[in-house]
């Protein structure tokens, strides 16, 4: 018979994980629609009850997001214009249930392909606090995730808060997703954009792609290319920008259909964004 383990403070849930192998499950939104086997035979650690893991703190130089942070938190929050694309990813996850129960940690930490907080957060340099019965670590969102549903979390650690640095005065982001509907639907291609400006050129850009290999990446040559320029002024052809993306094949488009797919969201984003930012 399988183990269901639901503390009320984080010693006990890192004790518990320090003591066996455990599926910790939040909202469970991920967790519960894979599972096909009746009973469930994982042992669960369901850290729901932890009160002090939810919620967003705005530090000195940074915004501090618990683990139990849902999607609505999220959207009902008062952040600055950086965080709007993660604010528009929120909206296109699931219906309100969903976006009620399901973390942004466990969006995370699912390590989907198709996650649609990982390009927003990457865009936004995220870092993930681990903590253990051995102690605590900060790994950078981009080193977190390693593959399909692969990350590097230790079996007896557990995530317990994203840290996000505060984006510059000014900054602007976005995020555009292609699926075969608008809302409640996996990702073909999603783009997260956010863009500091440097008076009336971009200072910093990060720009990141998903839903187009095993991991959200960075599109570095794009960022690099766009320092120091008019954003009206850099909508031109750049394929080699998506060097190193490798799109895959699978049932929800091709490799070539996610390569032309993505060009074309990075070029409506930056032309959005430069819209903003005349």
């Amino acid at each position: 018979m399988s183990d269901y383990i639901r503390p009320d403070n984080l010693d006990e849930a890192l004790h518990a994980l320090s003591a066996k192998p455990l599926t910790i499950i939040a909202g469970g939104t991920d967790y519960y629609p894979a599972r096909v086997a009746i009973p469930l035979d994982d042992d669960l650690l369901d850290i729901s009850a932890i009160a002090g893991l939810r919620g967003i703190e705005e530090r000195t130089s940074d915004f501090r997001l618990g683990a139990l942070t849902s999607w609505s938190d999220i959207i009902g929050a008062e952040l600055p214009p950086g965080f709007d694309g993660l604010k528009q990813a929120a909206r296109a996850i699931g219906g309100i249930q969903i976006q009620n129960a399901a973390t942004l940690v466990g969006n995370i930490c699912n390590a989907s392909p198709a996650a649609d907080g990982a390009p927003n957060l990457l865009a936004l340099d995220a870092s993930l606090e681990l903590a253990s019965a051995r102690g605590e670590r900060v790994v950078p969102l981009a080193d977190f995730i390693t593959g399909n549903r692969a990350t590097t979390r230790a079996a007896d650690e557990m995530v317990t808060a994203i840290t996000i640095p505060k984006p510059a005065q000014g900054a602007e982001s976005l995020f555009l997703k292609l699926g075969a509907r608008s809302y409640m639907v996996i990702s073909i291609v999603m783009v997260a954009l956010v863009i500091e400006p440097d008076g009336d050129r971009v200072g910093v850009a990060r720009i990141a792609v998903g839903a187009c290999a095993a991991v959200s990446r960075r599109l570095a040559a794009l960022e690099a290319s766009l320092a120091g320029t008019k954003l009206d002024n850099t909508l031109g052809s750049f394929v080699e920008a998506l060097q190193g993306l490798e799109p895959i094949d699978d049932i929800r488009g091709s490799a070539a259909y996610r390569h032309d797919a993505s060009l074309t969201l990075v070029r409506r984003g930056l032309a959005q964004l430069g819209g903003r930012m005349a």
